[in-house]
């Protein structure tokens, strides 16, 4: 019976013949089809088509057949010997011996074979998956940028530059207050855990296709591999990427490691990524200075910054505050919060109502862009890498001398727009301060970064004139002056005299200098002056013009121009090595003209003006090549170029300053009356300003003040100065 029942089975379980004559036409049609169409045949079409990526189970397969071949013969024999056992587990449906519905129930044997095979199936492939699955080398650039923050000279932040706001911190530079907090709120098991959460990982898949919320139940390893490596999406795919990666991470990188690298990649809301950021941006204060309290709020924003951040709305802040109690409770019953403490914290601690962003603007845009030059060129450091972010740089610009500085030059384009509206729009004001030692505290770079990117303070645009007569004073105490043909030079004292009348000739020990259009030169003073024979200290505090290109020319002008380069001013603001050279055609900027004569302040040491004093990376200190003073010139020369700029001050503005203050200055002024200007020292602090005009919508040719500078051609420079050197001392 039993052998009918199984001949008549597999009679009706066979398939029925294949009808070859409907095969054979079948394909003769196909073939037709292609020969008419011109098409090529199957394989010769696949063989021309691009060969596709293998599949991820070849790529697994190739994998696994030179690890498994060996296994495979060895356990044949073994194989050989259950197999007539496994077969007994073959299920027989429905199963004889059995009726009704119980035909169809597998038996306990086949139930458990069933499990034990989907289990160790479910570890093989789990094992492969974890085997094949690499850590990502490419960050994400959301996660590893930096912003870059900009200091003043009191250490306050200045400025921040950069898309993402976001500053690394090592772990040990994080309290274990805020440390705790976090894990509280998102992984206490951190410490222990694999790295990932099966069942957080399960309730996650059930929200993913059931569409629910989007909380996850990842672990703090997981969610740093979905900011650094993956993307945001919801899907099983990635889900399950995060957790192979997880897994092996977990196993190449210490724990504290993942924990300092999740505090500083996370998001927190108001454009802050990282604990430190976001403690500036809620609280003001550097994450050092936070306490369990503060903490615990801004470990509440993990689970969304834009649900938990109370300045949004009222619900907002009901949720932070019930988050914000259930983390510090959770810190006490996990032993990190003492509860004597946790009662101290009773109020819920209310951020700041708006992020203290320090966003540059107008003149801070200069003082940024100063400082990131100087601080690419002496730390070395490419565009590249100061993109990428992450460098605190501490400047020497103070605060409180920038305000005032600034303040000064606004007074004083108000009051020219006031007397001169037409000619005030053409205006420019560049002004720098610079100490004996080369810290530049305070420049004035123009009206508005957005508004005129080039600074005004760094230009070299308009000559210096009769501000720049103390360097041929210099040169000619240090080199002596040459009057015969002999070519010995004479030596020169504060006291020398020279011919101070107006509209002398200026002569050579081969007679008088003539001009390319065949013109003798001839220097002139202030209004015309005639102040006969003058002592070289008198002519200094005087300004008389006739003196200084005459003693120029007896000097050298090759000397004059060495003084000047050495004592600061840059080889490429100077032109032809004319007579005129010795009244100011140099072309400085502000900045170089107050280094110059903060050189004589330093007895002679020149030291090159710098703006940043120091530079940290995420903590960490670079390397910066800083300036090393040099000697210019004697400090007996230097003295007497002080002594009489001093006198100089005394005699122009005698009731400004107290008369144990020791003010050193000079204004300068050009012949074309196209550039104003006021050097002067006090405090071991040198001030120079600057006031011209250019059309810019024109050319760059500067244009006659014709009073824009004040009814006297250095009014404005003078007050611009005053105000920013007050109080003098």
């Amino acid at each position: 019976m039993q052998l009918k029942v199984d001949s008549l089975r597999a009679d009706a379980e066979a398939p029925p013949p294949a009808d070859e004559t409907m095969q054979l036409k079948v394909d003769s049609l196909r073939a037709g089809h292609a020969s008419k169409s011109g098409m090529p045949d199957l394989p010769a079409r696949s063989a021309r088509r691009r060969k596709a990526p293998p599949s991820v189970l070849v790529r697994i397969a190739a994998v696994l057949r030179p690890l498994l071949a060996p296994a495979a013969a060895r356990l044949a024999p073994l194989v050989e010997g259950v197999t007539p056992y496994a077969r007994k587990l073959r299920p027989l449906y429905p199963r004889p011996g059995r009726t009704g519905w119980r035909r169809w129930i597998p038996s306990w044997r086949q139930s458990l074979g069933a499990v034990l095979s989907s289990l160790g199936l479910t570890s093989l492939l789990l094992t492969i998956a974890y085997a094949a699955t690499d850590i990502p080398d490419n960050l994400n650039t959301y996660a590893t940028q930096q912003d870059n923050v900009f200091f003043w000279s009191d250490g306050t932040p200045m400025a921040r530059t950069g898309w993402v706001q976001r500053q690394e911190m090592p772990l040990k530079d994080i309290p274990d207050d805020v440390r705790w907090a976090v894990l509280a709120a998102e992984n206490a098991s951190f410490y222990s855990d694999p790295g990932i959460s099966v069942s957080g990982i399960g309730r996650a898949l059930w929200r993913t296709v059931g569409e629910g919320d989007t909380q996850g139940g990842s672990t703090i390893t997981q969610q740093y591999v979905k900011n650094v490596y993956l993307s945001q999406d919801r899907s099983v795919g990635r889900k399950f990427t995060e957790a192979m990666i997880a897994l092996k991470l977990d196993n190449k990188m210490s724990k504290d490691k993942i924990l300092e690298n999740y505090l500083n990649t996370s998001w927190f809301g108001r454009g802050t990524y990282g604990i430190q950021r976001a403690a500036q941006a809620y609280y003001g204060k550097d994450v050092r200075q936070l306490n369990a309290s503060e903490a615990a709020f801004l470990a509440s924003l993990l689970k969304g910054a834009g649900l938990y951040d109370p300045v949004r709305s009222q619900e907002n802040h009901d949720r932070a505050v019930e988050r914000w109690e259930w983390i510090l409770d959770r810190m006490v019953d996990l032993g990190k919060l003492s509860p004597t403490e946790r009662a101290t914290y009773k109020s819920f601690p209310e951020p700041l109502k708006q992020s203290r962003t320090y966003d540059t603007g107008k003149q801070s845009d200069y003082l940024v862009e100063l400082a990131t030059q100087y601080a690419k060129k002496t730390a070395h450091i490419s565009d590249k890498e100061f993109d990428l972010g992450g460098y605190q740089i501490y400047t020497t610009f103070d605060r409180t001398r920038e305000a005032e500085l600034t303040a000064a030059v606004a007074k004083a384009r108000k009051e020219a727009k006031r007397d001169s509206p037409a000619r005030a729009k053409t205006a420019h004001y560049g002004a720098a301060s610079v100490t004996a030692d080369g810290r530049i505290l305070a420049i004035y770079g123009g009206p508005d970064h957005r508004i005129q990117g080039f600074n005004e303070s760094n230009a070299t645009t308009v000559p210096a004139g009769t501000a720049f007569v103390p360097f041929v004073y210099a040169a000619a105490l240090e080199h002596g002056v040459t009057k015969t043909r002999d070519g010995i030079a004479a030596p020169v004292t504060p006291d020398t005299v020279y011919n101070g009348d107006n509209a002398i000739a200026v002569t050579t020990p081969e007679g008088p200098y003539w001009d390319r259009s065949g013109k003798q030169v001839k220097a002139r003073n202030d209004g015309e002056k005639d102040w006969g024979q003058i002592s070289l200290r008198t002519a200094l505090a005087q300004s008389v013009n006739t003196t200084f290109m005459q003693l120029g020319m007896d000097t050298g002008l090759p000397n004059v121009r060495k003084t000047a380069e050495a004592a600061g001013f840059l080889p490429s603001s100077f032109g032809r090595q004319v007579p005129e050279l010795s009244l100011g055609s140099a072309t400085p900027s502000a900045l170089r003209m107050a280094t110059g004569y903060a050189t004589f302040d330093a007895d002679g040491k020149h030291t090159e003006p710098y703006s940043v004093s120091r530079i940290t990376r995420n903590g960490s200190k670079v390397a910066l090549d800083r300036p090393k003073p040099r000697t210019a010139m004697s400090a007996e020369t230097a003295r007497a170029v002080t002594e009489g700029l001093t006198e100089s001050y005394r005699l122009a503005h005698d009731t400004d300053a107290p008369g144990t203050a020791t003010v050193a200055g000079k204004a300068g002024t050009t012949q074309d009356d196209t550039a104003a200007w006021y050097v002067g020292t006090n405090k071991s602090v040198s001030t120079a300003v600057v006031v011209y005009r250019i059309d810019l919508t024109k050319s760059l040719e500067p244009l006659p003040l014709k009073g824009v500078a004040g009814p006297n051609a250095t009014d404005a420079p003078y007050d611009i100065w005053f105000r920013a050197m007050s109080p003098l001392g």
